[in-house]
């Protein structure tokens, strides 16, 4: 009995010591650029001259993933890249998290930024919010390329799907989610020497910035592609998929089931690459993706 109510009184604590954090973060970059937008305050990047291209980085990333995308793609474009809500420097406020209400702030961003039709690239759950963006905005988008995409609800593992509960969600969430980061980031890549002692701290950091457990949560619950997924065929705009051969994450038949899906998609595999094309198979995918990008 009392060993029940001892497990019962964690449950409770655990349950309500997740909170959400707006402004300003310790440590926050001195030459980041922010804006206020759908009542949140989000960093992006803009730069470079040229047809627009938007930039959206995967669950738990930033901008910082599209670090060796960015240079070259800015020498014929401009590029806007921005942490979406919840992760990097952006806000964690107490909002809706889920790909639409993800790409109505995009939309939001690029209003301000005076961008009209631009091509959408993006990354794992990232993908998720940019077929939302296409979906609700399908005069905005001129192209779409999708780097080992998570947009389907059988892509969601256990965990997620048991914290979608009240309570437990936030249990499993304050105990489980910020541990074993080397393992987790080691599972995203092909080859282990990528994942530096730099970057497991990096990464750490990252998670324990304030706010970043609610809303990694909240991501999470509003990641239900149940109705969205069936609605992927009606996306016209030219797609490209990449995708890693040995992503473990997000494997290739991910991306064959996509192009079968998508009218007007192709795909590309990268042979000894996993989760991270952009990283990983850098040179090649980025000269893909420039192709595909200057294409008629």
């Amino acid at each position: 009995m009392i060993r029940a109510l001892a497990h019962a009184s964690l449950f409770l604590a655990l349950a309500g010591c997740l909170s959400f954090h707006n402004g300003p973060m310790p440590g926050e970059p001195d030459k980041a650029t922010f804006t206020q937008v759908e009542g949140t305050r989000v960093r992006y990047l803009d730069v470079g001259q040229g047809p627009p291209v938007v930039l959206l980085h995967g669950f738990a990333s930033s901008i910082e993933n599209w670090a060796l995308v960015i240079p070259e793609l800015s020498k014929t474009h401009r590029v806007i890249a921005l942490d979406l809500r919840g992760f990097g420097w952006t806000d964690r406020p107490v909002a809706d998290y889920s790909p639409a209400a993800q790409a109505a702030m995009v939309k939001a961003l690029l209003d301000e930024r005076g961008v009209g039709p631009a091509a959408i690239v993006a990354h794992s759950w990232g993908s998720s919010v940019a077929l939302a963006f296409a979906l609700a905005h399908p005069d905005r988008v001129t192209k779409v390329a999708l780097y080992d995409a998570w947009v389907y609800e059988d892509q969601l593992p256990s965990m997620f799907h048991l914290s979608r509960a009240k309570g437990l969600g936030e249990v499993l969430f304050a105990l489980f989610y910020s541990q074993r980061a080397d393992e987790r980031i080691t599972q995203g890549f092909y080859d282990p020497s990528v994942v530096t002692q730099q970057l497991v701290d990096d990464v750490e950091v990252a998670f324990a910035r304030p706010g970043t457990k609610a809303a990694a949560l909240a991501t999470v619950r509003g990641m239900d592609f149940t109705e969205v997924e069936a609605k992927y065929s009606s996306i016209k705009a030219p797609t490209l998929l990449l995708f890693g051969r040995e992503d473990v994450v997000t494997p290739p038949s991910i991306g064959e089931r996509l192009v079968r899906q998508l009218p007007n998609a192709k795909l590309i595999v990268y042979p000894r690459c996993g989760h991270f094309p952009m990283l990983e198979a850098a040179p090649e995918s980025t000269r893909e993706l420039l192709r595909f990008l200057e294409a008629p």
